[in-house]
């Protein structure tokens, strides 16, 4: 449904982008992390055509964006930065301007897509009197009018409470059960995104550092969290088996080593084992362990 190919961009004489590629299958719910100035916003810029890359190209369900940008960005809705809207206005007077501006007004597309954001019963006030989770709500309504196949999502969850990024997980997760919808979205709360995607890419100083699936890194290396006495011998057993030391008292063992044999092989070391316990490998781990350089690019 997407694809961004070896896309380059510099700002001031320093690179924004360099050489990132990834790419979405139809259907599929994709997330783009990294800390700020990482290049999550450029690239969502230059998807949406409202950037030019130096190199590279972006092509959404085959058609280039950057030679046929309206042809390309027919199928996309998106919410893009700080969503603006007249506060004087109502909700249902912004959505009908904004509409206005991308082929016309469909009042019964309109009240079907509010019903679904669940903004019917304010949708006749003035956004001036709307609360950042209902603007976030027209926003969400205004990137599905006309309904897009894509969908492009800015940190969409940015300054919502727990109940509204809830909300938001189910709505969207619903879309692509519903419609099939594929999704495309970067945040920095890592635990929904890890909830919400099928794959990942994390963004490091303008570089693709990492691209995987989350069950993927769920079905990895192992990871135990461990109580143990004589960290130094225990550190040269356990890298000495091909496994890591990670940070909060956590380790990593091989593919296939039954921790029994662990367990043994530690105490044989001359380690005292209070505990060791499983723990599932998060998305967070996987996330500081590629910051912290213990992760390759691919």
């Amino acid at each position: 449904m997407l694809e961004a190919t070896g896309l380059y961009k510099k700002f001031g004489g320093k690179p924004a982008l360099d050489d990132v590629s990834f790419r979405l299958e139809k259907g599929e719910i994709y997330g783009l992390l990294g800390h700020n100035g990482a290049g999550k916003s450029t690239s969502l810029g230059i998807i949406l055509g409202m950037v030019a890359p130096d190199r590279g190209e972006v092509k959404i369900d085959g058609v280039s964006v950057q030679k046929h940008r309206s042809k390309a960005l027919a199928k996309v809705g998106a919410i893009f930065e700080a969503p603006a809207f007249y506060d004087y206005m109502s909700g249902w007077e912004n959505l009908k301007i904004l509409m206005g501006y991308s082929g016309g007004f469909d009042a019964k597309a309109a009240e079907e897509v509010i019903t679904r954001v669940g903004l019917e019963k304010r949708i006749g006030s003035k956004v001036r009197t709307y609360s950042h989770g209902m603007r976030q709500r027209l926003a969400l309504a205004q990137s599905l009018l006309p309904e897009p196949e894509l969908l492009l999502l800015d940190e969409p969850t940015d300054g919502l409470d727990p109940e509204g990024i809830k909300w938001f997980r189910e709505f969207i997760l619903g879309l692509r059960k519903e419609k099939g919808m594929t999704v495309l979205f970067n945040s920095h709360l890592l635990a929904e995104v890890e909830l919400m995607c099928d794959r990942v890419a994390i963004l490091r100083q303008g570089k693709r550092v990492f691209e995987g699936s989350v069950k993927d890194f769920r079905d990895g290396e192992p990871v135990y969290e461990v109580e143990l006495e004589s960290w130094e011998a225990a550190t040269v057993w356990i890298r000495g088996t091909g496994g890591e030391i990670l940070d909060g008292g956590k380790i990593s063992l091989p593919v296939g080593m039954d921790p029994a044999v662990a367990v043994e092989g530690l105490v044989k070391a001359g380690v005292k084992v209070r505990n060791f316990a499983k723990v599932r490998r998060s998305l967070e781990d996987v996330y500081m362990e590629i910051l912290d350089g213990k992760g390759s690019p691919n």
